[in-house]
């Protein structure tokens, strides 16, 4: 048997009985999204919101303005701040509504 072939046949068993593992690298998944926040952004130039918790980073908000750019924005923020309080009014106001 030819050399190159026999390689090639040993390459192939070997990828066949190796486990394939579908986590991400530790590197990945420890990596805090927001690594700086701005304290001003235009509320008017922002599209939409998103609210990230994980486990090993700060409370993480995005925003994805309309110029279609994503920044962080710092959760302490005043007008944030008085966002997030009417949402949670707002939810609770409709579980108590009966329906």
């Amino acid at each position: 048997m030819d050399l190159k072939v026999l390689a090639v046949i040993t390459l192939l068993t070997a990828v066949m009985y190796t486990q394939v593992s579908h986590a991400k690298p530790i590197s990945l998944v420890e990596r805090c999204w927001c690594r700086t926040t701005h304290n001003t952004v235009p509320q008017r130039s922002i599209r939409e919101l998103k609210f990230l918790q994980t486990p090993n980073c700060p409370f993480q908000v995005i925003a994805k303005l309309k110029n279609n750019k994503e920044v962080c924005i710092n959760p302490e923020t005043k007008w944030l701040q008085q966002y997030l309080k009417n949402a949670l009014n707002k939810v609770r106001k409709n579980k108590r509504r009966p329906n």
